[in-house]
């Protein structure tokens, strides 16, 4: 009789142990997710590109594609989950070097390749912008973004001595809007983008619980041309191949300009389906006179075969000399069409036109459209 009971004793302590193990195996899920929306992380863009009517993820950008083929479409499904659960705030030596865009998770391994055509958001250096954050789950903490050096190039993996020293933005507990666990709710808060920067660079997102261990991650590949947030290379969208093209140098020598070079004042972005963007910047300044550049940026799908903008003044500014384009002026308002030699622009190209004015310098509506 002893015997009996201590045998079914064990057998239940066993079956008991036994349970408990399976217990302790089975996964549970992240407490808190998210991936930078604005500008996008490259697992949030690839979702974009890779939505279909049926909810089925099937990436069109080769890059995502590439990544999808490595990692699986659950990379997707699962984009604002570039986390480690046990990083607590560290960086170099917790994530390896040429892992960062994966935060070192295996899941994600495939966004760490060195590749030019991740979809791509356009930025103006030094302008304020304002950043959007998934809340898929809320929980305090800290957001740092960080800009590549002038020294990297997307042709190799991200390095940690790839990235400025220390983030261009910190933000702590920002607010949010749109409901939590959905593709639309976020954070939000503005700053300014990095100065001095042009080309392509990559934004480093780290964002810091305070309440737990669980850090995230994120690459967001960027081009500082002149935009305002505009995404190629989703949907369909070629991105820039090459660099753009370097204006031709001034025809007429300006007059010799002040000490004090204004920075680019970026324009209202193009309306939805439009596919010309002008931004302005004045070179230069004197008194009773300055230089100013127009750029030209093409963010459609073909070739412009000539291109018009719109300048309109408020204060009585005159245009002395103009170079890369011809200029006719009625009123406040300057009308500016394409040389024979730059009317060509290619998806995601540029060119620009120059000019000497009179007047105090000033900031312009300015505009354009393919003729």
């Amino acid at each position: 009789m002893t015997r009996s009971r201590t045998a079914a004793l064990l057998i239940a302590a066993a079956t008991l142990a036994a349970g408990a193990a399976t217990i302790v195996a089975s996964p549970d899920p992240a407490a808190a997710h998210g991936a930078s929306m604005t500008p996008g992380a490259r697992t949030y863009l690839c979702w974009k590109d890779g939505l279909t009517p049926t909810g089925e993820i099937k990436p069109i950008n080769p890059a995502c594609s590439a990544a999808v083929a490595e990692n699986g479409a659950n990379s997707l499904y699962n984009w604002f989950s570039v986390l480690r659960s046990d990083a607590g705030g560290r960086t170099v030596g917790y994530i390896p070097d040429g892992k960062l865009c994966s935060g070192g998770n295996p899941g994600f391994s495939g966004y760490d390749a060195p590749r030019t055509d991740w979809p791509l958001t356009h930025l103006t250096a030094g302008a304020r912008f304002d950043f959007k954050y998934s809340n898929w789950a809320h929980h305090p903490g800290t957001f740092y973004f960080y800009v590549t050096k002038d020294s990297w190039s997307p042709t190799r993996a991200l390095a940690w001595s790839d990235l400025e020293e220390q983030p261009f933005l910190t933000v702590t507990n920002p607010p949010q809007n749109g409901p939590v666990g959905t593709n639309e709710g976020h954070y939000y808060f503005s700053g300014n983008m990095p100065s001095g920067k042009s080309g392509r660079h990559i934004i480093y997102s780290r964002w810091v619980r305070s309440d737990s261990q669980e850090n995230f991650f994120g690459c967001s590949d960027v081009t500082f041309d002149g935009g305002n947030g505009q995404v190629t290379g989703i949907g369909g969208t070629p991105n820039p191949t090459t660099p753009a093209p370097t204006p031709t140098t001034p025809g007429p020598n300006p007059t010799t300009p002040g000490p004090n070079p204004t920075t680019p004042a970026p324009t209202t972005p193009p309306p939805a389906g439009g596919d010309c963007m002008a931004t302005y910047k004045v070179v230069s300044s004197w008194s009773g006179g300055f230089q100013g550049e127009v750029a030209i940026m093409n963010h459609g799908s073909t070739p412009f075969t000539g291109w018009k903008a719109t300048l309109t003044w408020s204060t009585g500014q005159t245009i002395n000399s103009l170079w890369n384009g011809t200029y006719t002026t009625s009123g406040s308002t300057v009308t500016v069409t394409n040389s024979p030699y730059n009317g060509t622009v290619a998806p995601e190209g540029t060119t620009a036109f120059g000019f000497v004015a009179s007047g105090a310098s000033s900031l312009p509506t300015v505009s354009c459209v393919r003729a």
